[in-house]
């Protein structure tokens, strides 16, 4: 499959947003203030995307594995799920940002299922920086139902798998960060990260800052991007 090569800055950056918990630890706090903070640091980072002039934006909201996590942790994350869009979709839609949603999120509550619904609605006219969020989301998963797709539309290819994965129609990826100093992908965007740069940071996501996106961004510019060549 040819990859599109991407101009020097980045168009598409996504971002594992690890820390929360730790945060919280380190202050003596619940977990649940640091995952409070953690969206703090959203909302800061979506603004100062826009401003950068970033294309989208993906960010690991809640993996097909973070079902393991306590009810009442999984519980309050989605609580504050639903306060980000209800407090922001206002602003999305006069800032021209565009929201779209990857993973399997109408498995989630009806209520969620419906709020979301209407925040793509009012934004799937907008052409800014599209902010994409991964709600119940595994890559492993994402791959098995593109493949499925691709085999009931005819051959199975690098193309038409491609076709039929929750990013299509998204630039390419180019530089994937993950916070908090852990150093693994945990099942997001395996297929997309083929030819992305990769950035690792010890920063816990509450205190990721748009100072931290302007580095990574930074680093990316000053990178060589091959792609198999030489």
């Amino acid at each position: 499959m040819t990859q599109q090569r991407a101009p020097a800055g980045a168009r598409h950056v996504a971002i594992i947003m690890d820390g929360n918990g730790r945060w919280a630890k380190k202050r003596h706090l619940p977990r649940a203030v640091g995952h409070q903070r953690g969206v703090e640091s959203v909302r800061v980072l979506v603004r100062a995307a826009r401003e950068m002039g970033l294309q989208a934006l993906t960010l690991y909201a809640f993996s097909t594995e973070n079902w393991r996590r306590p009810e009442d942790e999984v519980s309050a994350l989605f609580g504050l799920l639903k306060r980000y869009i209800q407090d922001d979709l206002e602003e999305f839609v006069e800032n021209n940002v565009r929201l779209r949603i990857i993973g399997d999120y109408r498995k989630l509550s009806a209520d969620l299922v419906d709020l979301l619904d209407d925040a793509l609605t009012r934004t799937a006219a907008n052409d800014g920086t599209t902010l994409v969020v991964a709600l119940n989301y595994g890559s492993h998963d994402e791959i098995a139902r593109a493949a499925a797709k691709a085999a009931e539309k005819g051959a199975i290819t690098a193309e038409t798998i491609a076709a039929e994965l929750d990013t299509a129609g998204l630039p390419p990826l180019d530089l994937l960060i993950r916070t908090s100093g852990e150093v693994r992908l945990s099942n997001f965007l395996l297929w997309q990260v083929a030819y992305a740069e990769m950035w690792f940071t010890d920063v816990l996501w509450p205190d990721f800052s748009p100072d931290h996106l302007r580095e990574a961004l930074d680093a990316f510019a000053n990178r060589e991007r091959r792609y198999g060549g030489r």
